[in-house]
């Protein structure tokens, strides 16, 4: 019996056959419902605390941190972005100007001036000069240096060329006495003395490394089927008649635990699921359609009765107080205007009427025109 429903495999490919499914073993079957049921018991209420933890992780998260946060983001630009930017495009951006303006006037353009009005020439001064003396100098080196170079060169070659012919003289008799003196004994020494004294010497030698090599080779030889029959063989039984088994079977056993867990752990989730709405919805059965019934039923024609019977008339009454306080408060105001207008015409007098300002007539009723006026261009 097996709870978790075999997972569909990539379709065949066209001109292969599917292959046929491998049969499990007796241990597998045998293994596999009793770890799946006792991994359930024990998976469910870790699942189902997981959820919680996990429902109210959220909660938190929507309701208390990013609230916080983004209170603690608002607070922040208040108290150090706001003042700073205020500070940096206020005080420093302006003091910098000022300051980059005090440079350029007392460092710059001093240093510029320097530059054109008196280093410029200096400098140009100071080339001329070198290039006048350069001119010198190579015109020494050539009307003077150059042909006292080319007499020494030539006084060195003929030199060379009588010690040349010198040494190759003296060269030919050290050589010739170098080869009869020297060259010729060592070769005879080599040729009669040292050389077959060398051949019997490596003969021996060679002799020497092959009894070396067979009394080394029969020791290892020994040695290698010593260990081989002692531990090799031993250890290599042990491994494929005790360990591989055992191996396969804690295989098999912790791949069904595996695939018991991760069963368990999608049927926790749905059993989880389903506890989480049968808890919702008693929830809303027993708190939020109480409350919402209350509201909708009670309170809200209660609180139309005290809006229609006692709010509104408040309110009404409220506003006729205002304007009859607003007209009183007006009515006041006009008085003392009066009042004052009166104080200060019986302390000053009336004030003068202004006087109407004459207005200058033409002639006639007719508009001027250009044969009427009497600008200089149209005088006669």
């Amino acid at each position: 019996m097996d709870l978790q429903k075999p997972s569909a495999g990539p379709p065949a490919r066209p001109g292969h056959e599917p292959a046929e499914p491998r049969g499990e073993g007796c241990l597998t079957v045998a293994v596999r419902l009793p770890v799946r049921i006792v991994v359930l018991v024990l998976v469910v209420p870790v699942r189902m605390v997981w959820d919680v933890l996990v429902a109210g992780g959220r909660l938190l998260r929507d309701a208390v941190l990013r609230p916080a946060g983004r209170a603690l983001a608002r607070l922040a630009w208040a108290v150090l972005v706001w003042p700073a930017r205020t500070l940096w495009r206020y005080v420093v951006v302006p003091l910098a100007k000022a300051l980059g303006r005090t440079a350029y006037v007392l460092l710059v353009a001093p240093a510029v001036w320097l530059y054109r009005h008196v280093l410029t020439p200096l400098g140009h001064g100071i080339g001329w000069l070198a290039r006048g003396a350069a001119a010198g100098l190579i015109r020494l080196y050539r009307t003077v240096l150059t042909p006292v170079g080319h007499g020494i060169a030539w006084l060195a070659r003929g030199i060379a060329l009588v010690l040349a012919a010198a040494g190759a003289g003296i060269w030919a008799v050290v050589a010739r006495l170098v080869r009869y003196l020297a060259v010729v004994p060592a070769r005879w020494l080599y040729e009669w003395v040292l050389a077959p004294v060398g051949r019997g010497i490596a003969w021996l030698a060679r002799g020497l490394v092959r009894l070396v090599r067979t009394v080394f080779l029969g020791v290892g030889a020994a040695i290698y089927w010593t260990l081989r029959v002692l531990l090799v063989l031993p250890a290599l039984a042990l491994w494929r008649w005790v360990l591989a088994p055992v191996g396969r079977a804690l295989a098999v056993v912790g791949r069904e635990i595996g695939a018991a867990l991760s069963h368990a752990w999608r049927v926790a989730g749905y059993v989880s699921r389903a506890v989480g709405r049968f808890l919702g919805r008693l929830f809303r059965w027993l708190f939020v359609e109480p409350v919402r019934w209350m509201y909708r039923t009670v309170l809200t024609p209660v609180g139309h009765v005290v809006r229609d019977v006692l709010l509104r008339p408040a309110a009404e009454a409220a506003r006729a107080v205002g304007r009859t306080v607003r007209q009183a408060l007006a009515a006041a105001r006009e008085s003392v205007r009066q009042t004052r207008a009166d104080i200060r015409r019986a302390l000053f007098g009336e004030p003068r009427a202004a006087r109407p300002v004459a207005r200058r007539k033409t002639g006639s009723s007719e508009a001027r025109t250009l044969e009427r006026s009497r600008t200089a261009l149209t005088k006669d």
